[in-house]
């Protein structure tokens, strides 16, 4: 079955963790088993499992942030230097696509072009086969935390450039709103930028929002809403994830919501460094269940993996190896009982049809 997956840092991996995308995932991990570092040796994404996953679309980021917190290779000191990163990030994707490794993917009518193809590539071709002549994956530019644009009336260069989706912050204070950690609502910036982002047509992520810049940002943005990687709260009870009554605003909006195999956005308590050994996949459908229970469907809920993103499998459900995997929850979900028809829209039916209600009203 095909994928979409709401969430890959591939940027942020690829160049500043030196990773060549294009080589396997195994291949990566023998280059790096001796390098020193968080996910080290562990990665999960490369290009050549993207397409032997199916994985036919994803939202690609870039993410530099300039709080002033000290996390290796995403915080800057300046707007400048976050400004340049993401710059360097938004052209490595460009490079791939010049290249033909990747398609960049910015409208409706390309879109449907992408999916067309891919459609009829996987129709004809066996799961087990590797998949070297799939079309190229498709990407939609993202921006994880909006730190990088220097001001709001700079988004229409960001969006000539290729962005269409935008979350506000990321982890702790942001420039235009507050992330996970805070109880910061938006800035004078953020509540500048919104407009304009509606204006622009740049679609909101309200992932890693606070509570209080969720629910000012729902009140002044009226454009398409969507998480790409949040889960549940109600089942691991933490900031980070989204309570019920956010879930359902989000529903009532037209939202979709990206689940997260990672550990910690699982499981409460879980830590970076603690064994995954008791963490499945099979855990990630209660999070589904539970969206799917609010919505009265199953068409506000997909994949959002955030693999790679600052962890390697070490921090993910163990039966998760490298993004092939995400086939995994497909089965999952049938085997509880989704119809065939639910399994596809949660794989990746949801998000086309999220961006081609966004894409076609703009």
């Amino acid at each position: 079955m095909l994928v979409v997956d709401s969430h890959l840092d591939l940027s942020l991996n690829a160049l500043q963790l030196n990773r060549d995308l294009l080589s396997s995932a195994y291949t990566i991990r023998a280059l790096e088993a001796s390098t020193p570092g968080r996910g080290r040796g562990q990665g999960t994404v490369a290009f050549p499992e993207m397409r032997r996953g199916r994985v036919a679309l994803s939202f690609a980021t870039v993410l530099a942030r300039s709080t002033g917190r000290p996390e290796p290779h995403i915080d800057f000191a300046t707007p400048a230097q976050a400004h340049g990163i993401a710059w360097g990030q938004l052209g490595y994707y460009h490079a791939l696509a010049h290249q033909g490794h990747v398609r960049i993917v910015h409208d409706l009518p390309e879109l449907s072009t992408h999916f067309a193809e891919w459609d009829a590539w996987d129709l004809h071709t066996p799961p087990t086969d590797a998949a070297p002549a799939s079309p190229p994956p498709g990407l939609v530019i993202a921006m994880e935390g909006a730190d990088p644009i220097l001001a709001p009336e700079h988004l229409r260069t960001w969006w000539n450039a290729g962005l269409r989706l935008l979350g506000l912050a990321h982890f702790g204070p942001g420039r235009y709103a507050g992330g996970t950690g805070t109880e910061v609502g938006l800035t004078d910036l953020g509540r500048r930028l919104l407009p304009e982002m509606e204006r622009v047509g740049v679609i909101l992520d309200l992932s890693h929002s606070s509570d209080q810049a969720f629910w000012e940002a729902m009140a002044h943005y009226r454009g398409p809403v969507h998480a790409s990687h949040t889960n549940c709260r109600a089942i691991n009870p933490h900031q980070r994830q989204f309570a019920d009554e956010q879930i359902r605003a989000l529903v009532e909006r037209g939202g979709v919501i990206g689940m997260v195999p990672g550990c910690w956005q699982i499981r409460f308590g879980w830590r970076n460094g603690d064994s995954n050994k008791n963490i499945s996949l099979a855990d990630l459908i209660a999070h589904i269940d539970h969206i799917c229970q609010i919505a009265g469907s199953a068409r506000h809920v997909g994949i959002g993996s955030d693999l790679d993103g600052g962890v390697g499998r070490e921090g993910f459900a163990r039966d998760l190896d490298t993004i092939v995997d995400l086939q995994r929850i497909g089965e999952l979900l049938a085997s509880r009982g989704y119809p065939r028809e639910d399994v596809a829209a949660i794989m990746h039916g949801n998000w086309t049809s999220f961006l081609r209600r966004a894409w076609g009203s703009a």
